[in-house]
């Protein structure tokens, strides 16, 4: 058995203390909710035509659904027209499924109830990366990620108020079985943090393993007693195989999750020139026409069940074919989605924090920045990979995480907007400052001090002289400090030790149950 209990831990040092230092930023809320207006860059003309050309794919070109009898069967039933395994859907039909019965908003509900975030409308919930085979640090620089690495990055996801949520698979953690490791990644999840988290989606059975922990962790919390329905305690990726294709893996995966009430977030995986149109509006309309497909897939199983609309579109380099990240055409299709999947009425999933570049360098900085960016403006519902990301997500970073985290503490400040109460007017201390003075010592700003202006926990603002005798530490110097005083000062939050025994007990008796493999 690979899954251990945490170890405690003692008090941090005066050094840790020092790296992990407060911000001075109020307590954290459990998701961000915006106070500024959506940045949108077509206008009700330009949305008609991408709606329309969705519609024309759906029902001229059609989806393919591979390797799933009972998908073909069920959209013959619903009276869509199928062909072999290519299904072609009356015009309307898909986007008629999801406002009749998807949720606009949910509550995917957390161990701890202060930690259930909110799932759509004005909310924006910050996830980490997800499904790195790779992690990265300064210290031991890339390889192949492993168990330990996977309690460490749940770890540094729970002790940071900006991420929201525990997210899926952070990294791979490479020395388990390929068949079992989903096992141990969801304890990480639920031992080692108590924010809401993903579900696996490599196969069906890991599905259905994934809902019955969670029924053993949530107890009588699982079933709603006002709907008689399960809680939404899991949301789970299921990507389209772009372009226009779902296979067998993903929609068993969402079977499962739709028949529990749990969430599914659609979304077509595309790499621009390759995997759709080279243009924004052409790959915009595949996108929509692969999400509508999939979100009405899910409302045929199981009407009501909540589903989030996603995209994930990146530009590729027309000379090497590698992906390319923070880039203007990606920010413009989701900046296209995001006004889309309003109009549609469901949640929105895209953006986060990407990059291409191999090391927490300038270029992973600009380009995450490129990528935060529009998450925050376009109205982004569930931020999937806000930190870590690095190499085109083929790594994870420990101190690109930490980074990542500072940047969207930023965003979270901008949402917010404007403060125009009495304090934010801050009238009284004009008044009482006058012509000529200055502000410092006045009484509004010794009131707001601590809390006026956003205060990076890594950026140096000192001058040369001081960041000279300080060790002349860059940026990424620096969050390798703060994780590691992050993880020096980790206590685990409280979980009920009959539970704790039954999850334990139920991932043996299911390891036991079936060989190791690799497949």
């Amino acid at each position: 058995m690979t899954t251990h209990a945490p170890r405690r831990r003692t008090r941090p040092t005066a050094g840790s203390r020092r790296a992990g230092r407060d911000t001075g930023q109020p307590p954290a809320a459990p998701y961000a909710t915006r106070q500024i207006p959506y940045y949108e860059v077509l206008g009700e003309e330009g949305l008609a035509i991408i709606e329309r050309n969705a519609d024309i794919i759906l029902e001229e070109i059609g989806i393919e659904f591979r390797g799933d009898a009972e998908a073909l069967q069920v959209w013959r039933d619903a009276g869509a027209d199928v062909q072999g395994e290519r299904v072609r859907m009356p015009r309307g039909m898909c986007r008629q499924l999801i406002q009749a019965h998807a949720p606009a908003q949910f509550t995917q509900h957390a161990r701890n109830p202060a930690n259930n975030v909110e799932i759509g409308g004005p909310h924006t919930v910050h996830v980490p990366a997800y499904g790195s085979p790779f992690v990265y640090d300064l210290d031991k620089g890339r390889r192949y990620g492993t168990l330990e690495d996977f309690q460490n990055l749940v770890k540094l996801a729970y002790l940071s108020p900006q991420i929201h949520h525990s997210g899926g698979t952070i990294c791979e953690p490479v020395d388990l079985p390929v068949n079992k490791r989903h096992f141990d990644m969801l304890y990480a999840h639920m031992r080692y943090s108590d924010k809401c988290f993903m579900g696996s989606v490599t196969h069906p059975q890991r599905a259905e393993d994934s809902v019955e922990m969670v029924k053993i962790l949530f107890g009588e919390r699982w079933m709603d007693p006002d709907t008689g329905k399960p809680r939404t305690c899991l949301i789970s990726l299921i990507n389209a195989n772009s372009p226009m294709t779902f296979d067998d893996t993903m929609l068993g995966a969402a079977k499962v999750y739709a028949r529990h009430n749990q969430a599914c977030i659609i979304t077509p995986f595309i790499l621009a020139g390759a995997m759709s149109p080279v243009t924004v509006a052409g790959t915009a309309a595949q996108t929509l026409a692969e999400g509508l497909a999939g979100m009405a897939f899910v409302q045929l199983i199981n009407p009501g069940a909540p589903v989030v609309f996603g995209s994930f579109a990146s530009s590729m380099s027309m000379q090497s074919g590698a992906p390319t990240f923070g880039t203007p055409e990606p920010a413009l299709v989701l900046y296209v989605m995001a006004n889309l999947a309003r109009r549609l009425g469901v949640p929105f999933r895209s953006g986060g924090s990407l990059t291409a570049s191999k090391v927490p360098d300038a270029q992973a900085a600009s380009e995450s920045a490129n990528t935060l960016l529009p998450t925050t403006l376009g109205g982004v519902n569930f931020a999937l990979h806000s930190a870590g990301w690095l190499e085109g997500g083929l790594a994870m970073g420990y101190e690109k995480f930490i980074m990542d985290v500072d940047q969207v503490g930023m965003m979270q400040t901008l949402l917010k907007g404007v403060d125009l109460s009495e304090n934010g007017q801050a009238m009284d201390a004009i008044r009482e400052v006058g012509p000529g003075q200055h502000y410092l010592g006045c009484s509004h700003t010794q009131a707001n001090f601590k809390s006026a202006f956003y205060r990076s926990p890594i950026a140096d603002n000192n001058s040369f002289e001081q960041w000279n005798a300080d060790g002349r530490l860059d940026m990424a110097q620096r969050a390798n400090a703060r994780w590691k005083a992050l993880l020096e000062s980790y206590v685990a939050p409280e979980l009920d030790p009959a539970i704790d025994e039954a999850l334990l007990a139920f991932i043996s008796e299911r390891k036991a149950a079936f060989p190791d493999s690799n497949t």
